[in-house]
C-alpha cells in the first residue's frame, strides 16, 4: 500500500448533490454547549459543506472520556463547518481554526454565530487558510492538541498531512483524529501505514455500527 495515489476525488464539488446552493442550520447539543451550524451546500464547498458525523463523535468523545480542554492550545486541520474547534473554544480552549481559502467563510461565519453572549472565554477563535505540506510551517509548534475530524479520504494527500503533523507536534501536542474508515479511499492504510511512519498511534475507540474509528497519536521519539 502506497501513501500517495492518483484516485480521483471521492467527493467532487461539482457533484449533483451540491449543484443548487442552499443552507441549513443545525442545532448540536455537546458537552453541555448549544452550537447553531450553518451548512452551506454549493458554492463549490463540497466535502468543506457537511458537519460529518466523525466530528459529532469527536465531540462525543471528549465528553464521555472528560477530556480537559479549557486552557488548552488547539489547532484544528480541515475544520470545514467548525464544530469540533468552536466546541472546544466554548470551553475554554485557544483554537486556531484552519481549511482551504475557500472553506473560511463558512467557517468565520460559524464562528462568529457561535460566541457566548458573555463572550468568548479564552481569546476568540482564529481562523486561517492552511494547505497542508506548503505552509504549515508559517504555524508555530507550540500546541497542546492537534484536531482533525474526517479528513483521511484523499491517498495523495497523505504525504502532506504527515509532513503538516509533524511540525505541528514538533513539542509534545497530541493528535486526536476522527475517520470514516473508508478502504475504498485508502482510509485504514493511513493509520497503518502512513500516519505510523512518524507518530505512535492508538486506536482509542471503534464504533461498528457507523465504522467510525478514533485515533490518539503523538510524534515518536526516535525521529
Amino acid at each position: 500500500m502506497s501513501c500517495a495515489g492518483d484516485e480521483d476525488d471521492p467527493f467532487p464539488v461539482d457533484d449533483c448533490l451540491f449543484a443548487e446552493t442552499f443552507s441549513l442550520e443545525n442545532q448540536y447539543h455537546l458537552f453541555g454547549e448549544e452550537l447553531k451550524i450553518r451548512q452551506v451546500f454549493g458554492a463549490n464547498l463540497g466535502v468543506a459543506a457537511p458537519v460529518w458525523e466523525a466530528a459529532l463523535h469527536l465531540c462525543r468523545y471528549f465528553e464521555e472520556q472528560s477530556v480537559e480542554l479549557r486552557g488548552k492550545r488547539i489547532i484544528e486541520l480541515g475544520a470545514g463547518t467548525g464544530v469540533v474547534g468552536i466546541l472546544a473554544a466554548r470551553l475554554g480552549a485557544a483554537v486556531t481554526l484552519t481549511d482551504l481559502p475557500l472553506a473560511l467563510p463558512q467557517l468565520q461565519a460559524n464562528v462568529s454565530a457561535n460566541m457566548p453572549s458573555s463572550g468568548w472565554p479564552s481569546p476568540p477563535p482564529t481562523v486561517l487558510p492552511l494547505s497542508w505540506g506548503e505552509d504549515h510551517k508559517n504555524f508555530p509548534t507550540d500546541w497542546d492538541l492537534v484536531l482533525c475530524a474526517d479528513i483521511i479520504y484523499l491517498p495523495e494527500t497523505y504525504p502532506l498531512l504527515v509532513e503538516t503533523l509533524t511540525h505541528l507536534c514538533k513539542n509534545g501536542a497530541v493528535v486526536y483524529l476522527s475517520s470514516k474508515m473508508r478502504k475504498e479511499h485508502g482510509t485504514p492504510g493511513f493509520y497503518e501505514e502512513c500516519l505510523p511512519s512518524r507518530f505512535s498511534v492508538e486506536l482509542v475507540r471503534r464504533d461498528d455500527q457507523q465504522n467510525i474509528n478514533i485515533y490518539r497519536a503523538s510524534l515518536r521519539t526516535d525521529q
